[in-house]
């Protein structure tokens, strides 16, 4: 495979991510809207995918991102820890006991159940993540002492404000001067781009940092929505022709975009928010290879598959340097982080192989 992985002796990092971790309240089977009580979790686009090579695959990672000086922040933190993921990348802005200035996002989130779609409501502005601009943080430390294998940044982060696109862009040439590859997963959120210039925006936001990419992730809308390649709308179910029409696409991607070494989608079918058909397919030098199809995957919180999915792929990529053994990593670990609540993954590394091998769901005692 194309990819050119640095060895672990050479970093001490095998995964950085850069981007907003947020506090999730979690109303469990309630609504936001009626809720007395909510659990909390830490999550982040980005940030999940490092915690989960971290957690599940058992890699050294850490994260980059920026917090309010005030418990928030410091629970937050809290969580990070428990998850394994190095802080010492973390910036702290001092707090003005309002947040007027600078604060730390929020992020409730409902599950959903049966015809009740999972609904998210995101308050997160003027945090300290989204305030990050370009000469804040020492990347030549990070990739350049320190060392780092792989960085993973995405469409999340680089859309929060007018100036985190540019700190996305600066950390890319950075780790790409020191040997550093690079996935970016696209994670169009309409929300988030409603009243910062829409798709046209997106698009060009997300074709400029496209190029510094090695390993590109995203679902169909994602490329259709973030980059602007169209893929033809089917009403089919995971099927051949889905996965025609991202072949279909593939090509005109890669012909804007030869830097892109791998390309990776999740397929999803949504029959209920509590149950969904589930795969995923991966090109990589030239040849697509398609992940398992789950069709009936019962779902108890579907937020963080699609993170889950790509810290499958990234360590399948990393470790065992196969693209085709990637693309199951990452489905059957967005299959079993969906079983759980919570932004990120509680799933083990014997679990995922388990589940790879084709193994069921029987008792295990």
């Amino acid at each position: 495979m194309a990819l050119n992985v640095k060895s672990k002796d050479s970093c001490a990092f095998d995964i950085v991510s850069l981007g907003e971790i947020m506090l999730r309240l979690d109303p469990g089977n309630m609504r936001v809207r009626t809720a007395r009580s909510f659990d909390v979790w830490e999550g982040g686009g980005e940030y999940n995918v490092a915690r989960g090579l971290r957690k599940c695959f058992g890699l050294r990672a850490a994260v980059v991102t920026a917090f309010a000086d005030n418990d928030v922040g410091r629970l937050v933190e809290d969580f990070i820890l428990q998850g394994g993921v190095d802080t010492r990348y973390i910036l702290w802005r001092p707090y003005d006991g309002l947040g007027r200035s600078v604060r730390n996002g929020l992020n409730f989130t409902e599950r959903g159940y049966g015809v009740r779609g999972a609904a998210g409501v995101s308050d997160r502005g003027n945090t300290a993540a989204s305030q990050l601009k370009k000469g804040d943080v020492d990347w030549e430390k990070v990739f350049g002492k320190d060392g780092a294998r792989w960085l993973h940044t995405g469409g999340i982060f680089a859309g929060l404000s007018e100036t985190t696109a540019d700190v996305v862009e600066e950390a890319m040439i950075a780790a790409k001067k020191h040997g550093t590859l690079v996935s970016y997963d696209l994670n169009y959120r309409p929300s988030l781009w409603k009243n910062f210039g829409g798709k046209k925006r997106a698009q060009e936001v997300n074709r400029r940092l496209a190029r510094y990419v090695d390993v590109m992730i995203g679902n169909e809308e994602d490329f259709t929505a973030s980059l602007g390649f169209e893929v033809p709308d089917t009403d089919e179910n995971l099927s051949s022709i889905e996965i025609e029409n991202f072949k279909k696409m593939i090509g005109a991607v890669t012909k804007e975009f030869p830097n892109f070494k791998v390309i990776a989608t999740t397929l999803r079918t949504v029959n209920s928010a509590s149950n969904n058909d589930w795969g995923a397919v991966c090109w990589a030098d030239g040849v697509f290879h398609e992940a398992t199809l789950r069709e009936g995957l019962e779902i108890y919180d579907r937020v963080g598959g699609g993170d889950s999915f790509a810290s499958g792929l990234v360590y399948g990529l990393m470790e065992k340097g196969d693209p085709a053994l990637a693309v199951e990593y990452g489905a059957a670990h967005g299959a079993l982080a969906m079983t759980t609540p919570g932004d990120t993954s509680m799933a083990s590394l014997a679990e995922v192989e388990h589940l790879v091998k084709g193994g069921s769901a029987r008792v295990n005692r």
